[in-house]
């Protein structure tokens, strides 16, 4: 009854066929609105009322099995950060719990739609995910970032019959990743309900061959599968929307299709005035394919698309529209600090406008393929993505379990099934992203090449080491992976992020690549730039030195960078009870550390200052960790002030007494610094561009803590499961400073329509529970991320800590 995907890779190609196992379209339409027949394509939210239980069970698959006594929860769902950590699990993990799970949904379908074919979307589930229904095995997928469907006619039952969808997750390897993965259905679930003669998942391939000033084409290949068991005839509707509703253009082409014979069209339309797809201006249209047969449609989809235009110089760089373009890019891994890899759309919403707001315009999915929805709102912010697939080829590389490059490492990973799998995960990650705008790189992997781990070469000389697997293999690996990106797509690059341009030069391995990243190889640039004239580089993973900018901005040739990390990150910790990496320049809540201002300074145009100090002493700058966002020191010790700005000069001011002003072409690696006695109360930066003030930044000495203060990003909500509020808490004092060093525990308490879906504080040593009702403030304050339910109403939030006045904050559903 139970088929291991761990044990059956091999028989890939089978398991495909049986399951009918594919990829799909996360935008699949509806009808038109005010159309009086039953819409040809019903895509239903399967996120709620599924019910979950830790263990494995021989007949959970079975609609018979009694899940009274399961936990009924809504996906997404994350059981790893239930916890507890502890430091018997991995450290690339962020020492969170593995292990086994068991989702089981009931539903009933409309008897009306009898004889429709009936499938399951799963945006990811972590990891080796097998999937039944109603008792029949039905596909599954061991990678867990892979998206995938199954076909669950025709096993279904129409009617008053209960279904019962049931998924097994094993993630008993939970030191299989650098790091943090989470376990379970830990993205969207979706029910599509489809004619048999139908559009697939993911048909529709939209890109624009031409674009002039005034008009571009728009080329539209759609696959049209038929399972009715006979030829059918129809005839194909695709129109061009634009944002405003307008129909831009249309085309009908009519056609026939043989039963079980994919049918692929291809229809090229013509529009006028386009609106182009950019950074500033994110303008998006959408191909509306309708398929007749007959008097009305038996299917409607809706594929989203930007008309843009990339180019790769090897010699000025990225051009998007025909204009330069520095790749301002961050890493990006996929949790969000206390929800796990659960993360709501709102969560990264919040994130990525608060990257962009720094001057960010690019995002690197480290690595692996990404949310769909993350993609979604890249496409409608304005940020560029780099699509990244893996970080290993065959064998795994090492996983440290008891801290960074300490100890034994375990050789757990996707390498176990890459020679079954890479290709099929590869191919259908292209084919689900290639509508975006926003992805304008496909990256086959990350330091793939990484010296030894697992492979070597003579060309590292003292460091080779020839009992490992030549690095001849990575070209061997690599081709099959870009056939099938390029059989995908040809119309983006394929990249990597290497770590030896050494080794993969050597092999060859660089020179398959269109474009090729360098990780932490800035001193590379200049003399590979010669001996490899057509090379096109750009910084691929790159430290937040100010040099490693410095050299991208002064050299045309070096398209941009990626800097480690945008945001802190689970996993890749050091020893227990470090959690997490803090790499990033927010921290695991979305605020902006003292780095991230310093990125602001250099990446954004939009006038800003900013103030952050450490204990000085013969001229001591604070950089990275040292550097702190308050004033309360020692009285009269000497202090180190930085400033950053992207001003032309700023003045200093202490308690409104001149300190100084400081010009920014006398910066030194981009920061402006005084060491000055410290003094409570306030300091001030004021920041001038051409004689005016622009902005300003105030630090004030915090006095002893008093109080709670709650604020929410938005207090109006919508009541669909769904929505979320970040409330950040913080601890002030009496005016409403906040206390930097307060750490005591906060307690909330909900009423109404509205749950506490995970609390945090940005600490990277916190083991607390992140599920709970209390957290302890780090650096003054914390993150309550609320949800909303599907039920409408008042919710109020209450925050109370000993000693502290108790802060309450209102919010509606509706």
């Amino acid at each position: 009854m139970k088929l291991n995907l761990r044990n059956c890779v091999r028989a890939v190609s089978v398991l495909l066929l049986a399951c009918q196992c594919a990829s799909f379209d996360l935008r699949s339409g509806s009808p038109a609105p005010g159309s009086a027949a039953p819409p040809a394509r019903t895509h239903l939210d399967f996120d709620a009322d599924w019910l979950f239980s830790r263990g494995d069970f021989a007949s959970a698959a079975m609609p018979s099995f009694d899940d009274s006594h399961w936990r009924r929860l809504n996906v997404p769902h994350d059981w790893s950060i239930e916890g507890p950590f502890s430091a018997e699990y991995g450290s690339g993990n962020g020492y969170a719990p593995g292990g086994l799970g068991w989702y089981r949904k009931h539903f009933r379908l409309d008897p009306a739609r009898k004889g429709k074919s009936v499938a399951i979307e799963f945006d990811g589930v972590y990891a080796y995910a097998e999937v039944w229904v109603n008792g029949h095995f039905v596909g599954g997928r061991p990678f867990g970032y892979s998206s995938f469907e199954c076909k669950l006619t025709p096993h279904v039952r129409f009617g008053s019959e209960d279904n019962v969808v049931a998924v097994r997750v094993d993630h008993t390897r939970f030191a299989d990743s650098r790091w943090y993965t989470g376990s379970g259905i830990y993205r969207h679930v979706r029910l599509r309900i489809t004619d048999p003669l139908c559009i697939p998942l993911w048909g529709t391939y939209v890109t624009t061959p031409e674009i002039e000033r005034n008009s571009a084409v728009v080329r539209v290949e759609t696959t049209i599968e038929n399972g009715s068991g006979r030829s059918r005839e129809f005839a194909l509707q695709s129109d061009i929307v634009a944002a405003d509703g307008r129909i831009a253009g249309t085309l009908t082409t009519p056609g026939s299709a043989e039963a079980d014979v994919p049918k692929t069209l291809v229809q090229e339309i013509r529009i006028v005035d386009p609106l182009l797809w950019s950074i500033e201006s994110p303008a998006l249209y959408t191909v509306r394919s309708r398929l007749n047969a007959g008097p009305l449609p038996v299917d409607e989809t809706s594929t989203r698309f930007g008309i843009r235009t990339i180019r790769f110089d090897p010699d000025k760089g990225f051009f998007l529209n025909g204009i330069p373009l520095k790749l301002k890019g961050v890493c990006v891994h996929h949790d969000a600090g206390s929800l796990g890899a659960a993360v709501p759309d709102k969560v990264w919403e919040r994130r990525l406008r608060a990257l962009k707001d720094l001057g960010v315009n690019a995002i690197r999915t480290s690595h692996n393929p990404p949310a769909p929805e993350l993609l979604d709102l890249c496409d409608s912010i304005g940020l560029l993505v780099k699509d990244e697939a893996f970080d290993e080829f065959t064998p795994p590389k090492n996983k440290w379990v008891s801290g960074w490059n300490a100890g034994i490492p375990s050789r757990f990973g996707y390498g176990e099934i890459f020679a079954d799998w890479a290709v099929t995960d590869i191919r259908d990650m292209v084919r689900r992203d290639r509508n975006h705008p926003s992805v304008i790189l496909w990256s086959i992997g990350n330091e793939i090449d990484y010296p030894n781990d697992p492979f070597s070469h003579p060309v590292l000389e003292k460091g080779y080491r020839p009992e490992n697997p030549p690095a001849q293999n990575l070209v061997k690996y690599a081709g099959p992976l870009i056939d099938a990106v390029k059989k995908m797509d040809g119309t983006r690059p394929v990249t990597a992020g290497l770590a030896s341009l050494a080794m993969s030069d050597a092999v060859g391995l660089a020179e398959m690549l269109d474009a090729v990243g360098y990780n932490y190889q800035e001193s590379r640039y200049s003399q590979d730039h010669e001996r490899y004239p057509r090379r096109f580089i750009f910084g691929s993973e790159n430290g937040h030195q100010f040099g490693n900018w410095a050299v991208v901005r002064d050299n045309d040739y070096v398209a941009g960078q990626f800097l480690w990390t945008g945001i802190d990150y689970l996993g890749e910790a050091r020893a227990f009870p470090n959690r997490a990496n803090g790499a990033g320049l927010l921290d695991l809540c979305g605020y902006k550390k003292p780095g991230a201002w310093f990125r602001q300074s250099l990446w954004s145009e939009t006038p800003m200052a900013y103030l952050c100090a450490a204990p000085g002493g013969g001229g001591a700058r604070p950089r990275g960790p040292r550097a702190e966002e308050h004033w309360n020191w020692t009285a009269n010790a000497a202090i180190a002030v930085s400033c950053y700005t992207n001003c032309q000069e700023v003045q200093l001011m202490l308690n409104e007494r001149a300190v100084g002003t400081r010009r920014l072409t006398d910066a030194t690696e981009g920061v402006l610094t005084w060491e000055i006695p410290f003094e409570p109360g306030t300091l001030k930066a004021v920041g001038y561009r051409n004689g005016k003030p622009a902005a300003e930044f105030v630090l004030k000495t915090a006095a002893e803590a008093r109080r709670i203060e709650l604020h929410p990003d938005v207090t109006e909500l919508q009541a669909n499961g769904k929505d979320i509020s970040h409330i950040e808490f913080r601890i002030v004092d009496a005016q409403g400073v906040r206390v930097a060093n307060a750490d005591l525990p906060v307690t909330f308490e909900v009423q109404g329509p509205a749950i506490i879906l995970g609390l945090g504080n940005g600490d990277l040593n916190s083991t607390e529970d992140c599920k709970d009702a209390v957290h302890k403030a780090y650096q003054g304050r914390g993150l309550a991320i609320l949800q909303a339910t599907a039920a409408a109403g008042k919710i109020s939030v209450k925050a109370t800590a000993p000693g502290l006045s108790a802060a309450e904050l209102s919010l509606t559903a509706r």
